[in-house]
C-alpha cells in the first residue's frame, strides 16, 4: 500500500510505502476489542470502597424486641435496608488489570492501523517545519493537510512526533483533546481507533515500521 507524502503546505512530495503486514491486514475485531478493553481496565484505579454492616459504626443493640410490637423484626439499625446502614455486595478495592499477551497487543495495533489505512485516514508529512511554538501554525498545517476546513471544528487527530520535535509538540498541545500527541513507541490500538486521523512524519513512520512490522517480530524471536 502506498500513501502520498505531503509537505507542511499540503503539496505532494512523493510516495511512502505502508507495509501490508502493518497497514494491510484484515482487522481482527475480537482481538481489537479485547485489547482495548484491557487497556481501559488497566487505567481504573480500583480504589472504590463501601462499608458493610460490620464496618458501619453503631447498631450493636437490637432496636426493639423480637415479638409483640407489630413491626418487622430487626436485629440492627445498620442492616442494609436501613438508612445509614451498611451496603450489601458493594464494591471493594480490587485490581482491574488484565493480562494481555504481547502477540495480541501487536495484532490489535496492526488491526487498528489497517482499519485507518483502509479508510484513507493515514497522512504522512515530510517535516512539520515549525521552528517555534505557535498554535496558529499547527492549525494551519492541519488545514493544509486537508484534515480541517476553515471555520470547521478540528477533527480528532493522532499526531506521531519524534522526541526532538519540541516546537511542534508545544504548538499542538494547546489544541486540547482534539489533537493527541504520541511517540512512535507509544502507539496503541485504543488511541488509534479513538481518533479520526493519524498523522506521521517520514521519520516517525519509519520508526513505527521498524518497531511493529512482522520483520521486527522475527528479529526478536531470533535474539537469544
Amino acid at each position: 500500500m502506498k500513501v502520498d507524502v505531503l509537505t507542511s503546505t499540503g503539496t505532494k512530495h512523493g510516495n511512502a510505502d505502508l507495509p501490508d503486514d502493518l497497514f494491510g491486514i484484515v482487522p481482527n475485531v475480537a482481538v481489537l476489542h479485547q485489547v482495548v478493553t484491557a487497556q481501559l481496565a488497566h487505567r481504573r484505579a480500583g480504589t472504590h470502597s463501601t462499608k458493610t454492616r460490620a464496618e458501619v459504626a453503631g447498631g450493636g443493640a437490637k432496636p426493639w424486641r423480637q415479638k409483640g410490637t407489630g413491626r418487622a423484626r430487626q436485629g440492627s439499625i445498620r442492616s442494609p435496608q436501613w438508612r445509614g446502614g451498611g451496603i450489601a455486595h458493594g464494591p471493594k478495592p480490587r485490581d482491574y488489570s488484565q493480562r494481555t499477551p504481547k502477540k495480541m497487543v501487536r495484532l490489535a495495533l496492526r488491526s487498528a492501523l489497517s482499519d485507518r489505512a483502509a479508510e484513507g485516514r493515514v497522512k504522512v508529512i515530510t517535516a512539520w517545519e515549525i521552528d517555534e511554538p505557535k498554535t496558529a501554525r499547527a492549525v494551519q498545517v492541519l488545514q493544509d493537510l486537508g484534515l480541517r476546513s476553515p471555520g470547521e471544528r478540528i477533527p480528532r487527530v493522532l499526531v506521531v512526533l519524534d522526541r526532538a520535535d519540541h516546537a511542534v509538540w508545544k504548538s499542538f498541545r494547546n489544541l486540547g483533546s482534539r489533537v493527541q500527541i504520541v511517540l512512535p513507541e507509544e502507539l496503541n490500538a485504543h488511541d488509534i481507533i479513538l481518533n479520526d486521523w493519524i498523522v506521521f512524519s517520514q521519520a516517525t513512520l519509519d520508526a513505527a515500521v521498524a518497531r511493529y512490522s512482522s520483520q521486527s517480530d522475527e528479529s526478536e524471536a531470533d535474539t537469544p
